[in-house]
């Protein structure tokens, strides 16, 4: 049994402290998110009155009165009967001592602004919980705890947790939805998922204390509904105990989801070959050697890194998985996002990715800060007399992977002296160079960007450093250098070009 040290709260009540918990879990907020109806009016009263496991490390325990905070979120939706749900949650909140916050969201202007898209209750729903997150940071902020520690409480209950079962399963998904509703999710975290409703109304009963009942509840128009009434009751009789028994099924299936999900990131990692804003490129055939299961969850988190708000379905997942096999192709994706297999590679665009740079003078020394957070820099350096210049050059380069050359300053048309200034673009049509190493061969730059296998798309964020607007090729950035500006044996005034992430 772990160490404890005691203190007592303001009200008397004593309360036990694992040693290993960090004052902050102590300290930071509670919000309770009430609605009125019974479930989260259960949850208001034991929160005050019993015990709760808040996933702080002490299992079930009483929380610090001065730790508890309750929000009503006032949706606008139900005219006079919504007006009294929240006059309710307050006076509640009052009886108990608790500091309650009322925020008002017009869930029906958003859904109007989102359009055929919109949806009442998943608007709603966004909408409650982006509100809690608001309120959990306020509080943080004013108690100087680390907004991490806050917990934000809900009332699902285990029959929430087989309804949302059903749901998704009408649906249509995955493990993630089949595991329904999960205890915890970062700050979230649900106590009651072990109880049922009929066992909270059973212990309000008993307390005397009453609640708030939504007609919308019963209207099985809604899917949730539908399944509270249409389907659980056929099941309950098929099965009295279905409600526990899904309740075990979803953590069994929360506990996989998760381990694959885990498995999946890392595999994720291990295939990524190329990663820019807005864009993911991944060993194709590496992918499309992995178990279909670990590839299924790679392409949906690949999607969503570049694109987190695309909505994402089985289908959409298939048509990426069926050109990894085939090896070539591309497909359209949701929120314009592009999967296209290329060079033997898997690349995922946003559709704010691969756009062209807008041409802007490098100063020597200087940088320049580029559209996708990477950052150009130029300065002059001396190559020591008697050292090998073309060695060092090599090695430089060899260094640093091709994000960094060594070039004579003179040959580029820089001042040792004074320094300079050279002019950065995309690259143009018809543009030549003569790439380093080709002993001075030309080659268009298209042929050059080919060669290096840059998809077409990309080949419009590709910095080109040029003597001037007019001037010759220098360095195509992380590519290839041009073999007229390069360091020789007599070289003693380097400019050195480099290119590196900012964050």
């Amino acid at each position: 049994m772990p160490s404890v040290s005691r203190r007592y709260a303001a009200d008397g009540r004593r309360f036990e402290r694992p040693s290993g918990i960090p004052n902050d879990e102590l300290r930071a907020p509670v919000v309770l998110m009430v609605s009125g109806g019974a479930d989260s009016t259960a949850l208001l009263v034991m929160a005050a009155t019993s015990t709760l496991d808040i996933d702080d490390g002490r299992g079930d325990a009483r929380i610090a009165r001065e730790r508890l905070h309750v929000l009503h979120v006032n949706h606008q939706l139900r005219g006079l009967d919504a007006q009294e749900d929240e006059e309710f949650v307050l006076e509640l909140a009052a009886r108990f001592g608790i500091p309650c916050t009322v925020r008002r969201v017009d869930v029906a202007a958003l859904v109007a602004a989102q359009g055929s898209d919109g949806n009442a209750e998943n608007v709603g729903r966004e909408a409650r919980y982006a509100e809690a997150v608001r309120l959990a940071n306020e509080l943080s902020d004013a108690a100087g705890t680390a907004r991490s520690a806050a917990r934000i409480v809900t009332a699902h209950t285990a029959n929430d947790r087989a309804e949302t079962f059903f749901m998704n399963a009408i649906r249509g998904t995955g493990p993630a939805g089949l595991s329904s509703i999960p205890r915890r999710r970062n700050r979230i975290v649900r106590p009651l998922l072990e109880r049922t409703h009929r066992e909270l109304c059973e212990m309000l009963r008993m307390r005397g204390i009453v609640w708030r009942e939504d007609a919308t509840n019963e209207d099985t128009r809604y899917l949730r509904a539908f399944v509270r009434h249409e389907v659980m009751p056929v099941v309950e009789a098929r099965n009295p105990r279905v409600v526990a028994s899904l309740s075990t099924t979803c953590d069994i299936l929360s506990d996989e989801d998760s381990y694959l999900h885990a498995k999946a990131a890392r595999t994720l990692r291990d295939l990524t070959r190329r990663e820019a804003e807005g864009m993911r490129a991944l060993d194709a055939e590496r992918l499309a050697a992995c178990e279909v299961v670990i590839a299924r969850r790679v392409v949906r988190q690949a999607i969503l890194a570049v694109c987190p708000a695309a909505r994402l379905e089985a289908r959409h997942i298939e048509a990426v998985l069926r050109l990894v096999s085939a090896g070539r192709g591309s497909v359209a994706l949701p929120l314009a996002v592009d999967a296209r297999v290329e060079y033997g590679l898997l690349f995922v665009r946003a559709h704010e990715s691969g756009a062209t740079l807008e041409g802007a003078w490098l100063e020597v020394p200087g940088e320049l800060e580029l559209a996708d957070g990477r950052v150009l820099r130029a300065r002059l350096c001396t190559i020591d007399a008697g050292s090998d210049a073309v060695g060092v050059a090599r090695a430089h380069g060899s260094e640093w992977a091709g994000a960094s050359v060594l070039l004579d300053a003179k040959a580029a048309g820089v001042d040792p002296t004074t320094g300079g200034r050279l002019w950065v673009d995309a690259p143009s049509q018809g543009e030549v160079l003569c790439p380093l190493g080709m002993h001075g061969q030309s080659k268009l730059l298209s042929d050059l960007l080919n060669d290096a296998k840059i998809p077409a798309a990309d080949r419009g964020g590709v910095p080109v450093v040029h003597a001037g607007p007019r001037g010759a090729v220098l360095w195509v950035v992380g590519v290839r250098a041009d073999e007229r500006v390069r360091v020789t044996a007599g070289t003693r005034d380097a400019l050195e070009l480099g290119v590196y992430r900012l964050h």
